[in-house]
């Protein structure tokens, strides 16, 4: 589902993708819809089902070490959809060993006639190191690189692979191999030099939720250049950005949502870079937020997401957040003031964008949201 056939400078319209995650499962007052595990599993298949149906481009589908398997949720899905591609947003190679996330990644593809990618990012090492009594490296960066490195050559023949460093894997030979030639990558990055490995080695990047424009504005032309340094295509190179698209004419719940989301996800390690606002002191509200939801302290003595929820101040953490910058960072609100935000995404060289999970899967309302915002099966311009 395109909004604009092409785009100047990348020569690739604006897509629409699909954000899921295992709160629905573990959380099921949030939808009244919900009053089984069954009940959460089926709407889950049934969402990637009507976003198949309407035409989104991919579905993402998050993997954090205290939720659900997300292969396991993809290879449903893939039984019952035809059309919209499907992969992890994102796992890591702490979380799955790069030979795992070999086999995993060709099955779906197998299952869904060449359809699976990889989303994949560092993740916090921290947990799998010293919580889940990993040996993964100490370089995230490192763990990266050989496990993009691994996965390429067990994609080709003579499907066999090993490493030096890093991830030591001696030479090691699989039966089984993605019905793609290559499965495409896109890496979760924010840091210069994980950005760096992106436009080395990944077919695009996810950007972290809550990317401010100025951030934008300067990152893509950047990657761009670099990815050309590097003797590659921009053109091919594909920007997803992370939006939480959610069209309504009373907005202010699903604002709250995202200050909610904000205080869970920005007081972590390197989750903050992307939010660059001249007009903010975006340090001292991040700190704020940390305080009252005590996320360095809660991940200094080993927690997980679990714990940051059941020791956070939500309420203080909401607070410490301006309404002017989430509802500036956000795509929440009328057609015509998200078509609006979508058409700066746009002109900067955004390529995907995400509508967040509608309560209640509808293809046809999926349909005329993307219209609305510009989109449809006639590609209308933004």
């Amino acid at each position: 589902m395109v909004i604009n056939q092409g785009h100047s400078e990348s020569g690739m319209g604006l897509k629409f993708c699909l954000d899921l995650s295992h709160h629905a499962w573990t959380r099921p007052h949030v939808n009244r819809t919900i009053e089984t595990m069954q009940d959460a599993a089926d709407l889950t298949i049934r969402t990637i089902e009507a976003a198949d149906q309407a035409g989104l481009e991919s579905a993402w589908v998050s993997e954090d070490p205290d939720g659900w398997d997300a292969f396991g949720v993809l290879n449903a899905a893939a039984q019952s959809t035809s059309q919209i591609r499907l992969g992890t947003g994102v796992t890591n190679p702490y979380l799955r060993h790069p030979n795992l996330m070999s086999m995993s990644a060709a099955t779906l593809d197998r299952f869904s006639g060449g359809r699976a990618f990889l989303g994949i990012g560092r993740g916090q090492p921290e947990w799998y190191r010293d919580q889940l009594g990993g040996t993964g490296s100490r370089s995230p960066l490192g763990q990266l690189e050989t496990t993009i490195r691994l996965l390429r050559q067990w994609e080709q023949p003579p499907y066999r692979a090993g490493a030096r460093s890093y991830v030591p894997v001696k030479d090691w030979a699989r039966s089984l191999h993605p019905a793609q030639p290559r499965v495409p990558i896109y890496l979760a990055a924010l840091g210069p030099k994980a950005l760096d490995l992106a436009a080395r080695m990944a077919d695009g990047i996810l950007i972290a939720d809550f990317a401010t424009m100025p951030f934008l504005e300067r990152l893509i032309p950047e990657m761009r250049r670099r990815v050309e340094s590097y003797g590659r295509d921009p053109d091919a190179f594909r920007f997803y950005a992370r939006t939480g698209i959610t069209v309504t004419d009373q907005p202010e719940a699903a604002l709250r949502y995202r200050k909610t989301l904000m205080a869970v996800l920005a007081p972590l390690p390197g989750m903050s870079q992307q939010i660059v606002h001249p007009e903010y002191d975006v340090e001292a509200i991040i700190q704020n937020v940390d305080d009252a939801m005590r996320t360095r302290e809660t991940l200094q003595r080993g927690g997980n997401f679990i714990d940051i929820r059941q020791r956070a101040d939500f309420n203080a953490a909401r607070d410490a957040i301006p309404d002017g910058l989430i509802e500036e960072i956000s795509f929440v609100g009328t057609a015509s003031t998200v078509r609006e935000k979508l058409k700066r995404l746009q002109t900067i060289g955004i390529t995907h964008v995400f509508l967040a999970p509608p309560s209640e899967p509808d293809p046809t309302v999926m349909t005329e949201t993307m219209r609305e915002l510009g989109g449809g099966d006639h590609c209308s311009s933004v």
